[in-house]
């Protein structure tokens, strides 16, 4: 598979307090270290609070245009109830065929696991083609990172470290599945992901953009 730059990664999940906003950032900046820098992460939150005459529609608006702008996706499948937030921007991401990282580090149960090929989520957001589910057990992780540390610095870095670790495998084996969307058939899908979005989002691809957009995604190798 032949690249020509860093594959951008856009980070989907909570960003409502200070661990929501550290961890992301603490996670995103070991995945892009371990990779080599293969993997550019791109977080929401960095932009979001940026978003000149902010409404609901803009930063929504603004999230899409850096999810377009993406890649793959880590989606950040934690909680009893999934971010619906996160379920969205996962549905589009499937929409235009891109690979996605389903990142689970809750220990508890929930949703349709009781099923015999069931996850601890919704089945609705279960079963999608390239698609890595990544499961972790975040407390017995942070406690095996824990034996070995002395500051809680050295612990924070152990146990992301860690996660990174096992993300950058998962991106791995991700990007090596078969793509249902060719790269003849970028413009098509794409025009119809943009008109489906609605918004700003559209009038942010005018013709010469949307051309470079499409390049872009070709030169990945993502798209046979």
């Amino acid at each position: 598979m032949n690249r020509t730059r860093a594959l951008k990664i856009y980070f989907a999940g909570d960003l409502f307090d200070h661990k929501d906003l550290a961890g992301n950032l603490l996670l995103a900046n070991a995945v892009e270290r371990l990779s080599g820098n293969r993997y550019q992460l791109l977080l929401p939150q960095d932009g979001e609070c940026e978003v000149v005459s902010r409404t609901s529609q803009s930063i929504r608006d603004e999230d899409f245009k850096l999810l377009f702008n993406s890649d793959l996706l880590i989606a950040n499948f934690d909680g009893t109830d999934l971010d619906s937030g996160t379920v969205v921007e996962f549905c589009f991401a499937k929409m235009v065929d891109m690979p996605t990282v389903l990142l689970r580090t809750d220990f508890r149960d929930s949703g349709d696991h009781t099923l015999p090929d069931g996850e601890p989520w919704n089945l609705m957001c279960s079963h999608f083609p390239r698609t890595e589910v990544l499961y972790l057990n975040a407390m017995a992780r942070y406690h095996e990172c824990r034996k070995n540390a002395g500051k809680a610095e050295d612990l924070l870095t152990g146990f992301y470290t860690s996660i990174a670790s096992d993300v950058v495998n998962a991106l791995d084996r991700v990007c090596q599945q078969k793509s249902w969307l060719g790269a003849n058939e970028l413009s098509r899908q794409y025009h119809a992901a943009l008109k489906s979005v609605g918004g700003s989002v559209e009038a942010a691809f005018p013709d010469e953009a949307f051309e470079q957009l499409i390049a872009s995604k070709s030169a990945t190798g993502l798209f046979q």
